[in-house]
């Protein structure tokens, strides 16, 4: 037998008994470790598919109920309450569905991890949102819906029942609340680490809930404060003030018929008629806020003519409330305005009226029109009637029969509902329909938007500039001035917003204005002004807080009046223009601290808005800068 060499193992190659149960001790650590998490990457892949599954679905319902809207307007437009109604049911089911889907606890628990949770979270919220407004924002809303004839709020002269607007109203502005507050929790989410295949929905939901709560938050104030503004709780008075553009005004033009609009269950009709130069002078004249009083000077409260060379609405009304108390012993419960350019959107919905009242005998001979409609109505009364009527009284004369006129057929029915609300709304949107009530709640809910003509508080917007031109030749010849108005996003200053406004304004009166134009029309020199001349204060405001650091014309600094008003900055330059001439003023606002987009509002004149505003520019800046 061979010999076999075995080799032993040495003393330090043989395990000890202590190291084999270290071994076995980590195997078992190592099975205690390794198995969990063996475990946890098989649920996490498991809960992956149940997200990803939880997600497709939430998906589908929230998309079902976005395709169910459509229908839904549809309903609501035609009065088909029921249908809504049913409509609105499908759209909760869905919602919900896609609600309870978030509730999930895979869902919750994962909504915690790093990465994954804030997306998660967003999904949550949008349908969260979509159900609190399928449930607290749609389902009130057409339950009362069929009940909201909003036409009955166009005034007439046989009323209208106004209780079921008044009985909606806790349920519209419950409706608005809920969609208000889906929106401000979707717009609080942080987007920026957010996938695009979440960001792109969300940013469409946020978009579509701001919308819709826009206008449910106007028809949750309408219900709340029209019902009683146009006398359901008794009869309302108001002072309707209209502005002739050919003599501008900071909010319009100079007021000139006046007359007494009662408003009674809706019901419309024109009580006492007057002029504002019927007025006279008031002595002691009426305080008014001295800010105002040393930009515009004591005429403020001395003559109802020059309440409004302020552009602050409600400042002028209130003034003019308090003129119109002394003078004829009847204190009205606010004011509203309208312009030539509102009369000629109203008759565009009734249709023609004839002007021939007794108290028009003598101005039938001057050949003016006695059937004024929506194209005649605007040069009639603020040039013809100038040109063709000699007397100031018989112009008032007239200005007050075409007013007359045109409320009766108001008040009579005239006019299809719609378009009737579609020429007002515009006027408002122009700054042309302004009103005010003396009522301290109606006023506060009025403050919100543009029609209370306000320049300072919630119907401002935080980077707005105003321009606003006040006459100051003493005549009638705005008729014939054209205006353009730019804004130039100047590069910043210091970290601060810079603005230039650019304002363009021309003569367009013929070159013979002097003797071919009434004296009435160029004033005659009477203030020192040529003939044929016009004089203008160009009054531009910069945002709160800003500065107002230069005024430049054609390219030459110039002088100009500095002022603060409502903590707004304010540039006045007096210019003159002879007929065919055009110059253009710029003010430049620096320190402005707010980073919003600028707008600009301006004196609605003779003009469309729309021709005079021109769209902003922005400076050319270096990126150093």
């Amino acid at each position: 037998m061979d010999d076999q060499i075995v080799t032993k193992p040495s003393f330090s190659e043989v395990p000890s008994r202590s190291t084999r149960r270290d071994h076995r001790v980590k195997r078992r650590r190592l099975l205690r470790i390794g198995l969990p998490i063996l475990a946890l990457g098989v649920a996490l892949g498991g809960s992956a598919a149940w997200l990803g599954f939880k997600v497709t679905s939430i998906k589908a319902h929230l998309e079902a109920a976005a395709n169910l809207v459509p229908q839904l307007k549809e309903e609501i437009v035609s009065s088909k309450a029921n249908l809504a109604e049913d409509t609105v049911s499908k759209l909760r089911d869905h919602t919900s569905a896609a609600k309870a889907d978030t509730e999930d606890p895979i869902w919750t628990l994962a909504s915690g991890i790093p990465w994954a949770g804030p997306n998660l979270t967003a999904i949550s919220e949008v349908a969260r949102s979509a159900d609190d407004v399928a449930t607290l924002g749609l389902s009130p809303l057409v339950s009362v819906y069929d009940s909201l004839n909003w036409e009955s709020l166009m005034p007439s002269g046989s009323g209208a029942n106004l209780e079921p607007i008044k009985a909606a109203a806790p349920s519209v502005s419950s409706s608005a609340y809920a969609v208000r507050v889906s929106w401000e929790r979707l717009e609080a989410i942080q987007s920026e680490n957010l996938l695009p295949q979440i960001v792109t929905p969300l940013n469409q939901a946020t978009a579509e809930l701001k919308q819709a709560s826009d206008v449910l938050n106007v028809a949750a104030d309408a219900t709340n404060i029209a019902p009683s503004m146009l006398g359901s709780n008794g009869a309302r008075n108001y002072l309707l003030v209209i502005q002739n553009n050919a003599e501008t005004r900071a909010s319009g033009g100079i007021p000139g018929a006046l007359a007494v609009l009662t408003l009674d269950k809706g019901k419309l009709s024109l009580g006492q008629q007057s002029s504002a130069g019927e007025l006279g002078v008031m002595s002691p004249v009426v305080a008014v806020d001295p800010q105002q009083q040393q930009i515009y000077s004591g005429r403020l409260g001395k003559y109802l003519q020059d309440v409004n060379l302020t552009p602050d609405f409600p400042t002028a009304a209130s003034t003019a409330q308090t003129m119109w108390e002394r003078k004829t012993g009847q204190r009205v419960d606010g004011v509203i305005s309208i312009d030539p350019m509102v009369l000629s959107y109203i008759l565009q919905s009734t249709g023609p009226v004839s002007v021939n009242g007794p108290e028009l005998a003598g101005v039938k001979a001057s050949g003016l029109p006695t059937v004024l409609t929506g194209e005649n109505v605007v040069p009639t009364l603020l040039s013809d009637v100038y040109a063709k009527i000699k007397q100031p009284k018989m112009q008032d004369a007239y200005f007050a029969g075409v007013a007359k006129e045109v409320f009766s057929a108001l008040s009579s029915g005239k006019g299809e509902a719609q378009s009737l609300i579609n020429g007002l709304t515009r006027g408002t949107e122009e700054g042309r329909v302004l009103v005010w009530s003396a009522n301290e709640s109606e006023q506060s809910v009025i403050s919100k938007y543009t029609l209370s003509g306000a320049i300072s508080g919630p119907s401002v917007s935080p980077a707005q500039f105003g321009v606003y031109f006040n006459d100051g030749t003493g005549a009638k010849m705005d008729y014939y001035v054209k205006r353009t108005v730019k804004l130039i996003k100047e590069c910043p200053a210091d970290g601060y917003e810079q603005t230039t406004v650019r304002v363009t304004s021309t003569n367009t009166a013929p070159g013979d204005a002097a003797t071919t134009l009434p004296a009435y029309v160029t004033g005659a020199g009477a203030f020192g002004i040529p003939p044929g001349t016009v004089q203008t204060n160009v009054v531009a405001y910069g945002p709160a807080q800003a500065n107002v650091e230069s005024a430049v014309v054609d390219g030459q600094k110039t002088p100009f009046a500095p002022y603060i008003h409502a903590n707004r900055p304010v540039g006045v330059v007096a210019q003159q223009l002879a007929p065919g001439e055009s110059k253009t003023v710029e003010f430049t606002f620096g320190k402005i601290v707010q980073h919003t987009e600028p707008n600009v509002v301006v004196t609605p004149t003779v003009q469309h808005v729309k021709d005079v505003i021109l769209p902003s520019e922005n400076a050319s800046c270096d990126q150093g800068q």
